[in-house]
């Protein structure tokens, strides 16, 4: 005769073994980080050093972590549409924000009510370089030189493509219409590769961005570099200037770096954000995908974790909130 479970004490308590082994980790102690999908939001749309740069950390924490990772392009509010997405997830480790990382430096003073704050909401994980950030004109623009583009613009505006609002490069436009009389119709896209499209097309005149955007258009042609406004000197841009050295000195002109920058929810356990720190620093010698972005950027530096990179942000966000609020600039 079968043997019932409800008469059999013994085998209750074999089967509440087994259940209990095999229950999920929420049961009790959460199952160790990561076993499930991360979500990196970028900040910015395809075309960019930013998705460029997701994409490579995508693919490299996927094969050193086990799990699968994907890129969530949001771009726009300057930063904070994707911000918000991550500062509004479960502190857990598996949403992550790439963004540039002058748009959390920006958005306190460029917005009236930011929808979070980035100083309190996030935490900062690593920052990554961008290699150098060049300033082109289109192949047909009558200029070969920022001289030659300066006394232009102080007879006929220049409609210059912005690949953020409230961006290094905006700023630097501001100081330098202040410094030289010169004149920028400044028009503001929501990253690089939107802005691209106009510039290739002769819908502006200039535009800039990292050579993971401009290095298409400056080997096919169909636009010239004018200055480096971000890094040093480069082998790919070969005689051209930076701001210091065609004579432009100041905090607008050499203190407004520009890094793409990992962060997390505030709250996020601090083994998790060390973990991705090392694989950030590994993925330098590591991933090859990662090492094509950085070339193709010409980014030479080391990325920033810990320290390091607490004290890059506390050089870096004051002094770009101080020359937004000094220029008056306002996101609409």
């Amino acid at each position: 005769m079968p043997i019932s479970l409800h008469n059999n004490p013994r085998r209750h308590l074999l089967v509440a073994s087994a259940a209990f082994i095999a229950a999920p980790a929420s049961w009790g102690q959460s199952a160790a980080w990561p076993h499930k999908t991360i979500r990196i939001v970028a900040a910015q749309a395809p075309g960019s050093s930013n998705d460029a740069t997701a994409r490579a950390y995508a693919e490299f924490f996927s094969q050193k972590l086990k799990v699968q990772v994907v890129v969530d392009n949001r771009p726009g509010g300057v930063g904070m549409i994707a911000g918000e997405v991550v500062a509004r997830s479960a502190p857990d480790g598996y949403t992550l924000l790439l963004t540039l990382q002058s748009q959390p430096a920006q958005a306190p003073a460029l917005l009236k009510k930011p929808s979070i704050d980035p100083d309190k909401d996030l935490i900062p994980i690593a920052s990554i370089g961008v290699g150098p950030v060049v300033a082109v004109v289109h192949k047909d623009f009558p200029v070969n030189t920022l001289a030659e583009l300066i006394a232009y613009a102080k007879k006929k505006p220049v409609n210059v493509g912005n690949y953020a609002i409230g961006s290094g490069w905006q700023l630097m436009l501001s100081q330098l219409s202040k410094d030289t009389g010169a004149q920028f119709n400044v028009v503001n896209y929501k990253g690089t590769g939107a802005m691209l499209m106009d510039l290739y097309g002769g819908q502006i005149d200039m535009g800039a961005g990292s050579l993971a955007g401009m290095g298409g258009g400056l080997l096919k042609g169909q636009v010239r570099p004018i200055v480096i406004i971000i890094g040093q000197r480069s082998a790919k841009l070969p005689g051209i200037p930076t701001w210091v050295e065609a004579g432009f000195k100041g905090p607008a002109y050499e203190d407004l770096a520009e890094t793409n920058m990992l962060f997390a929810p505030a709250g996020t356990p601090s083994t998790v954000i060390d973990q991705l720190a090392k694989l950030v620093q590994e993925s330098v010698t590591e991933s090859t995908k990662v090492r094509a972005v950085r070339e193709t950027l010409a980014a030479d530096d080391v990325p920033l974790v810990g320290n390091a990179l607490n004290q890059f942000i506390a050089r870096s966000w004051p002094t770009y909130r101080r020359l937004t609020r000094d220029m008056g600039i306002q996101a609409d």
